[in-house]
This record gives C-alpha cells, structure tokens and sequence, in this order.
C-alpha cells in the first residue's frame, strides 16, 4: 500500500470534496446536507455506514482482510460550520449567513480520502478502521452524544488533525505540529445575574445600582486572575456580554453578564470556578445586591496519549514527511471536544498547518475571510491513513 502515492492521485478529488462542503456550511449537530454528501461519498467507496445524533453523525468501518480479529482504530473529523457571513475571496463562496470559517470542510474531505486509501488497501490491513465524522464541535459538542451513542464501541485508540493557522509561531502550510502532551485548553462558561433595586436616574441614593455592582465584579474577576493564578499556569477569563439597562434615566433592577474561562490544569478550573462565585457573592454582599450564578463545564482539556503522539511521528516520517514535523512550544488557549474522545480511549491530536497570505496578511480561524491552502490536502489525508495503518500493523523498529 503506497499512502502517499494514492493520497497524491486524490488531490484533486479532495479538493472537490472539500469545496463541495464549503459550499453547505451548516451549523452544531443539525447537518442534513452536509451528512447526505458524505453518506454518498461512503456509498459510493462501498463503505458501510451507521448514523447517529438524529442522522447528522456518521461512523463508517472499513475491516481489514490482513488477518482476523486484530485492534480497531478511529479516524476523526468534525463537519460543522460558523455563523459568519464568508468574505474570502473564493469562488465557490457560502450563500448566505453561514460559514466553513475553521477548516471542517478539509477535515471532513481528508478523511474521505483516508477512507478511500485504506478500503481499497483493506485485503492489507490487520485490523479495523473506525471513520468518525462527527457535528456540532463548535457547539453544543457533537462528540459526547456520539459516544453515548456507541461511536467509540470496541475501538482501541483515535486520531485526529486540524488545518488551518492555529499555531501562530508556524508561518508555513505543510508542518505537522504534535505535542506529547496538553494539546488545547478546557472551555467552561459562566452566567451572572446581579440582581438590586431600580430608581430613577436623580436618585441613585434609593437604589442598589446593579451596573455599578456588575462593574466591581468585573474589575475583581480581573484582578483575581492577575493575583491569585501564577503566571506560569495559563488562565484566560473574559466576560464578554453585560446586558442591563432600558433608558439613560432609569437605574436598572438587574444586570446579566456572560463569559468563559480557559486553563490547562484541572484543580486551576475548578478553582476559577470558586474563586468567579466567591468575588461575586462578597461584592454583592458589600453593596446589598444579590445574585444569581451558574458555571457550565465544558470542554475538556485535550491532551494527547506520548505514545500515540510518537505514532503520529513516525507515520510522518514513514511518508517522509519528517523535515515537517514541529514539536508544539506551548498548549493553545482554544479548546476542542476531540477531548472527551481522548478522554476515553489514547490517542493523539495534531495540526497541519494550511495558510493563506491575503496583502501579506494570514486570516485566521473564525475570521470571515478565513482560508486554506488546499495543497496541503493530498498530505493530511496520507497522515491520517499512515496512522491507521501503523497502528493496526506496528513497523518492525517501531
């Protein structure tokens, strides 16, 4: 089975898959368009198939005929879209409000064509090949209902890679960035609601001011993740939506406030948990006001097996892709729910870099003139088929 020979012959095939995709972005785990396409794509390469998360997730298994029994492992890509109206300057543009602004067009194409090598080089493979393609990874998190749905049955590790710029220490498409290690950051997400008593604008005196109150809040979350977190710990906080107020002369009974929170270490998350409801109850109570809270845990964080990331090392070399392979400084601050598969079985995740220069200039993820250097295609659907065919048939000096 020569991968990278038969990823080669696909480039253009897997440029049309992937424009085809780009052109019905559809958004969180409702994708009928979207999971018809690939349905057909399976049909057609005689793969059988199941759906799950009400028919917008697919899982497909390709059995080798290499020998009987042997491991199963998963292949995964994620298919949803963005609410961002495209501004890149393509032609063959989204209509309307949606957008592939992140890459999961190419994932899902790359993964078809890993699909294609592998089926026809079944007679070859000692094991099984589980091809996950999953929604709603932007939201509300296509990947726990897909396990709870049995996605991950019998499967003995998973894989997956991301395109795009997401590095931002890497200026050049082709590089095969893997860490051994913490991959993304978690993601949770907070609601507040500071709750006082209005008046009028002239007599502030009558209130409990509940915009003022949600100000202190805000400066003491601030000022509680630059003194209370060590700079060696990464943690990002951000309330992003303050909502109060219907007149300049009327002081509000209420302000609600959004945000979320982002670590690399899980006593660090749940102390942020704490430490948000602590300044918020204790500023309340000093101005009178009460309030409301509720902390959403999220995204796990990503972090990948070391021994999976070396099986991602060396299919890459095996392909002679090695001059391409940049070990990842530093974890990334975004999050991902490849998570909660890596949670349930080893494996890895890793990025292949894809980067568009607009005026000198790299647009990047969830960006509306978001792009990708479709060059790159042809190499991450060899990855990924490499990597299946590694670990279902270990090298001899692996």
């Amino acid at each position: 089975m020569d991968v990278k020979k038969q990823a080669g012959a696909l480039q253009d095939q897997l440029v049309r898959w992937r424009r085809d995709l780009h052109r019905i972005p559809e958004l969180g785990c409702d994708l009928p368009q979207t999971s018809k396409y690939v349905q057909g794509c399976l049909s057609q390469m005689g793969i059988p198939f199941v759906t799950m998360v009400k028919g917008s997730g697919i899982v497909a298994t390709i059995r080798g005929e290499g020998a009987a029994g042997g491991k199963t492992v998963a292949l995964r890509a994620d298919m949803d879209a963005l609410p961002i109206k495209e501004e890149a300057p393509v032609d063959f543009k989204a209509e309307g409000g949606n957008m592939h602004a992140c890459g999961h067009d190419a994932h899902t194409a790359m993964l078809l064509g890993a699909a294609k090598i592998l089926n026809d080089g079944k007679a070859h493979l000692n094991g099984s090949v589980k091809l996950i393609f999953q929604p709603g990874e932007e939201n509300p998190g296509g990947a726990k209902p897909m396990i709870q749905e049995g996605a991950l049955e019998g499967v003995d590790a998973i894989f997956g890679q991301h395109v795009g710029a997401l590095q931002s220490d890497v200026k050049v498409s082709g590089k095969i960035v893997v860490s051994r290690g913490a991959v993304m950051a978690c993601r949770d997400s907070f609601k507040i609601k500071i709750i006082g008593r209005g008046a009028h604008s002239s007599s502030p005196h009558l209130s409990v001011d509940p915009i003022a109150v949600a100000a202190q809040v805000i400066n003491g979350v601030y000022m509680m993740k630059a003194r209370e977190f060590s700079a060696l710990d990464p943690v990002v906080i951000s309330i992003c939506m303050v909502r109060g107020g219907t007149a300049n002369n009327i002081i509000p009974m209420s302000v609600e406030m959004e945000g979320s929170t982002r670590s690399l270490n899980q006593q660090t998350r749940e102390k942020i948990a704490a430490r948000i409801e602590a300044v918020l109850k204790n500023t309340c109570e000093a101005y009178g006001a009460s309030y409301q809270f509720d902390f959403l845990w999220d995204y796990d964080i990503t972090k990948n097996n070391p021994d999976m990331a070396d099986l991602v090392i060396r299919a890459a070399k095996d392909l002679a892709f090695g001059d391409d392979i940049v070990q990842q400084a530093s974890p990334i601050m975004g999050s991902e729910d490849m998570s909660f598969f890596l949670n349930k079985v080893p494996g890895a995740y890793y990025f292949l870099t894809s980067l568009v220069f607009q005026n000198g200039e790299v647009f990047g993820h969830h960006h509306p003139k978001f792009m990708l250097d479709e060059s790159i295609f042809s190499k991450g659907a060899a990855l990924l088929a490499q990597i299946a065919k590694n670990y279902l048939d270990p090298p001899a000096n692996a």
